[in-house]
């Protein structure tokens, strides 16, 4: 059994919907009704709003700060707490250093400004996969490991100026340009060297990166993968400063029926076949019956037993979310909250040690069908819905 741990379920709002498509005000409300207690706020969602509420597609400073204050105030009356703010993509390693000051002078004080207002203290970093330039074909980010260093140092050093420190998590993506595993984004944290500085841990991008390959008839980089997981699992055991572990993300993916290659409907020229599997087919951890094939439980049991004890953020990308139907965000939470239960209790874990909070609440349940046909290749979609009070 694994040791105690006071673990609680979060959900990434892009988990609810595709941005733009599902209005956040709505995905939050479906996240509290579900039970949730904390978000991780996807910018995506905070500029489509912006957009709705000024008409511009391009919203200025003072627009952005003031859909960030309607997040705060709709998530402070649900009783959400908002964990961090992400992405904060296609920063480190840029090869045009105009451009990286310029991200550093000109957005990262939008991105301080959304922090303080909704009350957070995180801002997560991906690993950076901007392609070449579409017209040269000349790379625009470039692998020099003091170039990354000195470029999160430099962001780093930025948030420790903050009225309010600004910490940030780096993950290593799957499909990365430079850096697309756990192990070299560790690395890199250890080399910047700096308190606000830590890590995120993703169970798809781990997976995905060391166990599987969606380019395979497998769907796994061969018959070591298991074997070369477990050995990077003892390594994150054996070598991760837990302390400097800043975030959790929970998440599956299906195995395809045949390999993502040129002629699959999810191929796309010139994409990292890992970035185009994410965006449609990641999955709620213990879903099985979508195709759920990655050993992320076991990640995430190396986690727990490392002494991980704080929340566990659903991020699940798919091309579910485009569904425009007004039920979409409804129908995710309540697939996440059938997921929390069914994780506990592949973890083996007694109700007292991950606690449910309000999703532990049975008697609410009301089944709203077996099997809906969806228009997404046919997708099946098994949804319960949880009706759960909210306190006054």
């Amino acid at each position: 059994m694994l040791p105690p741990t006071r673990c609680k379920p979060a959900i990434t709002t892009v988990s609810l919907g595709q941005a733009g498509l599902h209005d956040i005000r709505y995905k939050l409300r479906e996240v509290a009704r579900n039970g949730f207690e904390a978000i991780e706020l996807f910018y995506d969602d905070l500029e489509a709003l912006a957009r709705k509420q000024s008409g511009s597609a391009n919203p200025s400073r003072e627009e952005i700060q003031k859909a960030a204050r309607e997040i705060r105030d709709i998530c402070q009356h649900l009783r959400l707490t908002v964990l961090n703010l992400q992405p904060f993509r296609f920063y480190e390693g840029l090869a045009d250093r105009k451009e990286r000051d310029r991200i550093l002078d000109e957005v990262l004080p939008t991105w301080f400004d959304v922090v303080h207002i909704l009350g957070t203290d995180t801002i997560l970093i991906p690993s950076n996969f901007l392609p070449p330039d579409p017209v040269t074909g000349a790379a625009r980010t470039v692998g020099d490991l003091d170039v990354i260093v000195d470029d999160l140092r430099a962001i780093a050093d930025r948030g420790a100026k903050e009225p309010r420190t600004v910490k940030f998590a780096y993950e290593a993506l799957a499909w990365g340009t430079h850096v697309n595993t756990w192990e070299q984004a560790w690395e890199i944290v250890q080399l910047v060297n700096r308190p606000n500085l830590g890590l995120a841990i993703d169970t798809f991008n781990v997976a995905g990166a060391i166990y599987a390959d969606p380019t395979t008839p497998s769907g796994t980089t061969g018959e070591s993968a298991r074997a070369n997981l477990l050995a990077s699992l003892q390594r994150m055991a054996t070598t991760v400063d837990l302390s400097k572990l800043f975030i959790v993300q929970i998440v599956d993916a299906e195995r395809l029926e045949s390999p993502l290659q040129r002629g699959h409907p999810f191929y796309v020229e010139g994409q990292p076949s890992r970035m185009s599997w994410s965006r449609n087919c990641r999955l709620f951890l213990c879903e099985d019956e979508r195709g759920g094939y990655l050993p992320v439980v076991e990640i995430l049991q190396t986690l727990l037993n490392m002494g991980w004890d704080g929340w566990l953020a659903y991020e699940v990308f798919s091309r579910t979310l485009a569904d425009p139907s007004p039920e979409t965000p409804a129908e995710h939470a309540a697939r996440a909250v059938r997921s929390w239960r069914r994780l506990r209790a592949a973890l083996m874990l007694p109700k007292q040690y991950i606690p449910f909070g309000h999703l532990e609440a049975p008697s609410t349940n009301e089944k709203l069908g077996r099997v809906l046909n969806k228009k997404h290749r046919n997708v099946k979609l098994e949804t319960i819905r949880t009706r759960v009070q909210l306190p006054a």
